[in-house]
């Protein structure tokens, strides 16, 4: 099919991009793994989203991609796939130092309505093959199509029935019926889960312990902002206004996440702690004992999202000899404000973005500040952490489209990008970075020097955004001592190796959180953990992170978690798997959890 390739497209995206989707379509029909190979490039990708067949993963390299690609493609009778030039005129860029014809198409199958996004290299002759190719199920328009055949009963005609607002109170009750879905977290994630469920037609009741909806940002340490552009991080239906700042400070974000659960009509429930489920395989249910303000509530729903945060809970560590000091000791999560320690001696042990945060408050209340460092850690300035996110800034297509891109960057793909980012933040960054070296700072810039954002997908932390804190470590404004140079704890501080003393009234372990699996034998029991297995990070397998946004172990359990982004882009797919569930058209029970 390639010698039908226009030999004259090779300067014209457009055409190349048309060419190549017309060959796929030919070899799809034809089924001619010969003609479909052509296509794709020898280390050529495709991640799959749901888009054909019901299955989250990456394959990797020619002959594993087209294997894949005929054979799922055939089995969801995926046709019809057309350059989409409405979202995205085919246009020529960079990505990962190569450069491609990047353009986004819209495709059909017996799931419904797919989008995905392809990456062309140029090849001889304007033969260009795919190096990327992403695929994902078109929730918008599945959505507005079940929307269609929906009566609009907005206006009511009978003024003795209910109004919006009693509407609105006997729906948040669960009276006399059980939610499809019980979303466990009111963060953004979970937020952001419940709104993608109620738009596709499904029951969702969020549930958080906190009194008030966005408290668990709100009642963070007080300096705490985004470190990420506001461009990056905006949720669905609702982006952030124009006149909000680059980077959102907690409180903000706080009563943003409240006006937008209102705005949406989410069902939430504050003040309201998950005790315990049990699954019932006949009766396919959870039965969900809650802890709410005005005593216990059971609820049985189909499925269970947790949103806990993928760090969530506090980690805290055994530490030997702690017990010794006599002054307070707290978890990050637990500090509030610097002000209250001001003229008083401090020692914060990590050097997160937490910890940093946390010292550069401490010190501008006039505490007496020491970090202790456990581990190397990657340390970049602000505003080059925000060229990892170089898609959603600047002038472009619409959010929308944005994320059909980024999320069309297969693993393989992103670890060269990311590595090339490091590369260039560790240049523009390279005086800060020497004179925190000189200080005895640790520096270290993730496996293979591909940068925070893969940090965050594997281990959820281990870096910082400098906003000022690295200036004072460098200018020895905060003390800065490793956790090896400590000898032990004395009823005081700290006794260190070389014989001196460190005097302190607070010690702050900014020691990270636990991640997403560590709740399951505790919520639910042994046998659920056993069956779901680890939560985040990547699957050697499928390249994506394990049991997040896709079936689990556990029929009926899911999770989300994540940046802002992430919630947007991946919260929709699990709405799209319970709702096909519920419709008959996927088994609840895992259909493929390891690849062949």
């Amino acid at each position: 099919m390639l010698d039908k390739l226009n030999p004259a497209a090779e300067e014209m995206p457009d055409i190349v991009a048309a060419d190549w989707i017309a060959a796929l379509n030919a070899a799809l029909a034809g089924r001619s793994i010969d003609d479909l190979a052509a296509l794709f490039a020898p280390d050529g990708h495709w991640r799959n989203i749901f888009g054909i067949s019901w299955l989250f993963a990456t394959f990797s390299g020619r002959q594993n991609v087209v294997a894949e690609l005929a054979q799922r493609a055939s089995d969801v009778r995926a046709t019809g796939f057309r350059i989409d030039d409405r979202a995205l005129i085919p246009r020529r860029a960079v990505v990962a130092g190569r450069e491609v014809i990047e353009a986004v198409f819209s495709f059909g199958t017996s799931n419904g309505p797919g989008t995905g996004a392809v990456r062309l290299l140029p090849g001889a002759g304007g033969h260009s093959v795919a190096w990327t190719f992403s695929t994902m199920l078109d929730f918008n328009r599945i959505c507005d199509a079940r929307a269609a055949h929906a009566a609009d009963s907005s206006h009511a005609r009978d003024f003795a029935a209910p109004d919006w607002l009693e509407q609105r109170q006997a729906s948040r009750a669960y009276a006399n019926r059980e939610p499809d879905v019980l979303v466990v977290g009111g963060g953004h994630a979970g937020i952001a889960a419940a709104t993608e469920c109620k738009r596709i037609g499904l029951d969702a009741l969020i549930v958080d312990r906190q009194r008030r909806i966005g408290d668990n940002w709100r009642l963070r340490y007080r300096g705490l902002k985004l470190h990420n552009k506001t461009p990056v991080n905006h949720l669905r239906y609702l982006p952030f206004p124009q006149t909000f700042p680059d980077y959102i400070p907690k409180d903000k974000i706080a009563n943003w996440l409240e006006s937008y659960v209102d705005i949406m009509e989410l069902d939430f429930w504050t003040e309201t702690s998950f005790e315990a489920a049990t699954y019932d395989d006949t009766m396919q249910r959870w039965t969900v004992t809650l802890q709410r303000i005005d005593g216990p509530r059971t609820l049985h729903p189909k499925h269970i999202v947790l949103a806990t945060s993928v760090s969530g809970t506090p980690n805290i560590p055994e530490i030997s000899g702690i017990e010794t000091f006599n002054g307070q000791v707290l978890h990050s999560s637990r500090f509030a404000a610097g002000r209250e320690w001001q003229g008083r001696s401090v020692v914060v042990f990590g050097t997160g973005t937490s910890a940093h945060d946390i010292c550069q408050e401490l010190h501008a209340a006039g505490a007496d500040v020491t970090m202790v460092q456990r581990s190397p850690t990657m340390v970049v300035n602000v505003e080059p952490a925000q060229l990892y996110d170089r898609t959603y800034l600047g002038d472009g297509p619409r959010i929308e489209v944005r994320d059909v891109l980024n999320s069309g960057v297969p693993l393989p793909v992103m670890k060269i990008a990311h590595k090339l980012i490091t590369d260039e933040v560790k240049t523009l960054d390279a005086p800060l970075l020497s004179r925190l070296e000189r200080a005895g700072f640790r520096l270290e810039f993730g496996e293979d020097g591909t940068g925070w954002p893969l940090k965050f997908r594997s281990r959820g932390g281990g870096y910082y955004f400098n906003v000022g804190c690295s200036e004072l470590i460098a200018d020895g404004k905060i003390r800065l001592i490793q956790a090896a140079d400590i000898a032990g704890f004395t009823a005081d501080g700290l006794a260190l190796k070389d014989g001196a003393s460190l005097n302190a009234a607070l010690f702050v372990l900014a020691t990270g959180y636990k991640g997403l699996d560590h709740l399951l034998a505790k919520l639910f029991d042994a046998e659920v953990a056993r069956r779901v297995g680890r939560v985040w990070g990547f699957d050697d397998a499928t390249q994506e992170l394990r049991n997040m946004w896709t079936r689990t172990g556990q029929p009926g359990l899911w999770f989300t978690g994540g940046a802002f982004s992430q919630a947007r882009i991946y919260s929709r797919f699990i709405a799209l798997q319970i709702a096909a569930i519920e419709a008959g058209t996927l088994s609840k029970h895992l259909i493929c959890k390891h690849l062949n």
